[in-house]
């Protein structure tokens, strides 16, 4: 009895506190740690992991987030909530779903705008949130609703709303299907390895309908699955569509320790067809785990959790651990050998971008001097090197003996980035890492007799890498760092090396 009011009164606390003094303003220091992003979203204070309820609703953005209000290793879990009007931008808000006699684990939010469910009152469109409730021994599915545009929540009285009397149970990530006219979740077994889909016409009563499974004992258990249509990336007009399924895994993915798997196929209202059982990684990095996609928008964008369970507790960060990715647009591109995804960041990226660019041609000029002094006051920066055949890339050099290197070997074909020498390698020894994707140069569309090239774009942030390279077959690579140095020197290297472009990025807490 003494813990639970001790613990509803520090909730009240930080409900009070988040209102307040939680708002980003350039007064407000706290988010301004040395391994304090400045371009991705992280809780002022506290451990988070997943994000959950991605939902836009009424010009706003909502991130739910896994989050322990009362410490910064996992524990307690709770719905952390921050609201942004561009994706970038985020304020953060009172904790919306909390802890009483089951943890409050992953889910999804929707807009329950036909009232299907019967939250609705006065005319007002309930959000509507599905989650895991926890408890020992048992996982099920709950509801909560909001009438505020997520401010402050309900939970349903006749929770749980879909209980298979199971331990490991979980994730639940619903969307209104519109050819079958109900409500579809997906939702998983972890140890199984397995998805199943569930539908509803009022969120409250659900039928089992059918199930994926690809069981690979490589790979760890299955959490967080995310099934939405994406169209072509070379079809403008949006009607060339797949299915997508997301699939986090706990362990054994393609970097070592947590990471995400996909399939590409067809949905019919009750089964998903994967075109086949490949295992594709969505990343090549250590540090990309749980991205869903935010609900009730017109294209498919996931937020995702950067950190990895082999490590995510030792982390050396503080008063905080944790944070997501910047947001990635889906597309898929048509190879002889099945579909592959491609994510990006134009569109949302573009709200942080300075206005001032810096373009450098090399051709054996050494342009190091000019490209530091432009960077060596941003908060965070984009980089672009393009080159052809052959090894270059860059050194973020951070302090003595201190480097994070990015760039491709032409001999392996692979894309890399090497943190052994990044900085802390915090003390758990699975940190330390050079991670690799494969990845074959190609000429120039339409131009057969041009020199094969490829372009490395990344994001640079104080503790936090993300490379994107565009190809046939699309790499992401997405990797933590905590270097001694929040400023780094840039050092580029290989003669191959053709251009390179910087832009600086605006800190989202200013």
């Amino acid at each position: 009895m003494r813990i639970f009011n001790t613990y509803c009164f520090i909730i009240g606390c930080l409900g009070c506190l988040v209102e307040g003094s939680y708002a980003q303003t350039a007064s407000d220091t706290a988010y301004s740690q040395p391994f304090r992003n400045q371009v991705h979203f992280s809780p002022r204070q506290n451990w988070t992991n997943d994000p959950n309820g991605l939902v836009f609703y009424d010009g706003e953005y909502h991130l739910f987030f896994q989050y322990n209000p009362l410490g910064i290793r996992w524990g307690h879990m709770t719905w952390g909530h921050a609201v942004s009007p561009d994706l970038m931008h985020w304020k953060e808000l009172a904790p919306a779903i909390t802890e009483d006699t089951v943890m409050a684990f992953s889910g999804s939010v929707v807009v329950d705008e036909r009232n299907t469910s019967g939250f609705g009152r006065d005319g007002k469109v309930p959000l509507v949130a599905v989650y895991t409730g926890h408890k020992e021994g048992n996982q099920s599915q709950f509801l909560a609703y909001s009438l505020d545009k997520g401010r402050t929540w309900t939970k349903y009285a006749g929770n749980p709303v879909l209980d298979r009397n199971q331990k490991d149970f979980r994730d639940p990530n619903v969307f209104w299907h519109e050819p079958s006219g109900q409500w579809i979740m997906s939702v998983v077994l972890p140890h199984e390895q397995r998805a199943l889909f569930y539908g509803s016409l009022n969120l409250k009563n659900w039928t089992e309908l059918g199930d994926f499974a690809v069981p690979n004992k490589a790979l760890g258990i299955w959490e967080c699955p995310a099934l939405m249509r994406v169209s072509m990336a070379d079809d403008s007009t949006g009607k060339e569509q797949k299915w997508v399924l997301l699939i986090s895994v706990g362990d054994g993915a393609i970097a070592g320790g947590s990471g995400m798997q996909y399939f590409v196929g067809d949905f019919d209202g009750k089964r998903f067809i994967a075109q086949d059982t490949m295992t594709r990684f969505l990343d090549y990095g250590k540090d990309y785990y749980a991205a869903i996609q935010v609900n009730n928008l017109d294209r498919p964008v996931t937020i995702g959790w950067m950190n990895n369970w082999q490590y995510a507790n030792d982390i050396p960060t503080s008063p905080f651990r944790g944070a997501m990715t910047m947001p990635r647009e889906l597309s898929l591109r048509r190879l002889p050998t099945g579909y592959v995804l491609q994510q990006t960041l134009d569109r949302e990226i573009a709200v942080i971008q300075g206005n001032e660019t810096q373009i450098a041609v090399i051709k054996g000029i050494d342009h190091t001097k000019e490209a530091n002094d432009f960077v060596k006051d941003a908060d965070a920066f984009e980089l672009m090197i393009r080159g052809s055949v052959g090894n270059f890339g860059v050194k973020l050099k951070t302090g003595p003996n201190e480097e994070t290197v990015i760039g491709y070997d032409s001999t392996k074909r692979e894309v890399y980035v090497d943190r052994t020498k990044s900085g802390r390698i915090t003390d758990n020894p699975k940190f330390s890492a050079r991670t690799t994707a494969p990845f074959v140069v190609e000429a120039p569309s339409g131009q057969k007799t041009a020199k094969p090239q490829l372009t490395l774009h990344i994001v640079v942030d104080r503790a936090s890498i993300e490379v994107f390279v565009d190809g046939q077959q699309p790499v992401t690579m997405t990797n933590q760092i905590f270097p001694s140095s929040t400023k780094p020197q840039l050092e580029f290297f290989g003669k191959t090396l053709r251009s390179i472009e910087l832009r600086r990025l605006d800190s989202v807490w200013k």
